[in-house]
């Protein structure tokens, strides 16, 4: 069974497609293929187990499990009655099922979801007398419809709770980053792993975290307690176990890698140690309260990770005034570093004063955010505004 070909999905979001590709293809991934927010791949169940525990830019891993055509709507129901449900799970499961529609005969998504739930639960009545029971909040088993045009795909989520929660925020504060753009914010500035990463506006210590566990190779999933996978009729517990037990063999001390968070409120730097603790980083991380803005840092050269406010807090004004800032404290304070800045509204980072060198597109979540690279030279050499 391990070594059966077969075709996964991840998902991710958008802009960080590429830098999942690249992890699949570390860990032995095949035929990898990117598309819109996800990418598509081929492997055994030994390699799904490794990137569900691994992956830190992936929301969720998918087993295709089959594929129709659906031209009237009545298709849907009879195709879904004629999959061996029973390969994947018992009546005893409980089920979810969750519908992507793009221009089909159907014009609702939730009534796919019914039509989809009533196949399988009629499958089961029909063959061994007794139906799964639904459960929305915390199933056994997700199910996926994907039906665009006449295409329908149907998909077994192997991941349950989608793999952003790691289990050790516990607290968000304010606006807290999804754990899996932090992870890919990381990896997009190409960090060595090995030089001195800040992140002056740390909020919950995400993106510290991330960096950590990067640096140490600690897997992704670690702290979790469950994955879909394991629900599943096929699941392989030993072969899991022996996965687990080798990842922990692969994690490396803390070293000398210095990772900061600076954050100019207490309670977040709270907050931030509370979730370190929990991560297991406490004493690898350091977390200080500091006025980004006032604070010299110690340390000559190194990459920065700055996520602003965006203005939800600040009115326009005080806005712009808040991006000039950030623009000469960098070319005060910071020469030497590489600063990477995240913002959700694109106006506010002409006003920084500095020319970016790389220019990204990422999304957090639905919004549309622009990830820009800036070199802060040493000498003399003129800075050029960056403008919309």
């Amino acid at each position: 069974m391990k070594n059966t070909p077969l075709p996964f999905v991840a998902k991710t979001f958008a802009g960080l497609e590429n830098v999942l590709a690249d992890e699949l293809t570390q860990f032995g991934a095949k035929d990898v293929r990117t598309v819109k927010r996800a990418v598509e791949f081929a492997g055994d169940l030994e390699l799904l187990y490794k990137v569900n525990l691994w992956c830190r830019t992936a929301i969720n891993f998918m087993q295709l499990i089959k594929s129709f055509e659906v031209k009237e709507q009545q298709d849907l129901y009879d195709n879904l009655r004629k999959i061996k449900w029973e390969q994947y799970f018992d009546h005893s499961n409980t089920i979810a099922v969750k519908a992507v529609i793009f221009n089909t005969v159907f014009d609702n998504s939730h009534f796919v979801e019914l039509r989809s739930k009533d196949a399988i639960a009629d499958y089961f009545s029909e063959k061994f007398g007794s139906r799964p029971n639904v459960d929305t909040r915390d199933p056994d088993i997700k199910i996926s419809i994907h039906l665009s045009k006449t295409t329908c795909k149907v998909s077994l989520d192997s991941s349950g709770a989608q793999l952003f929660k790691r289990n050790y925020r516990r607290s968000g504060g304010e606006a807290p980053l999804n754990e899996v753009l932090a992870a890919g914010l990381v990896k997009l500035t190409g960090w060595d792993k090995k030089s001195t990463l800040i992140d002056p506006m740390c909020g919950s210590g995400t993106i510290p975290i991330e960096a950590a566990m990067l640096a140490q190779n600690i897997p992704a999933g670690i702290l979790r307690k469950k994955f879909g996978f394991q629900n599943w009729k096929n699941y392989e517990p030993k072969l899991f176990e022996e996965i687990k037990t080798k990842a922990k063999e692969l994690q490396k001390p803390p070293g000398k890698t210095i990772i900061e968070g600076h954050d100019i409120s207490g309670r977040n730097i709270g907050i931030a140690r509370q979730n370190t603790m929990q991560a297991g980083l406490l004493g690898t991380i350091h977390l200080q309260r500091n006025d980004f803005f006032s604070y010299t840092p110690v340390h000559k050269t190194g990459t920065l990770i700055i996520n602003p406010p965006y203005g939800k807090r600040l009115k326009q004004d005080d806005l712009i005034e808040f991006y000039k800032k950030i623009g000469d404290t960098l070319k005060n304070k910071y020469e030497g570093y590489s600063a990477w800045i995240i913002s959700q509204d694109y106006t506010p980072l002409k006003y920084i004063g500095l020319k970016p060198s790389g220019k990204l597109t990422v999304y957090n979540g639905p919004i549309e955010c622009s990830y820009l690279k800036f070199e802060i030279y040493k000498g003399s050499r003129k800075y050029t505004s960056y403008k919309n």
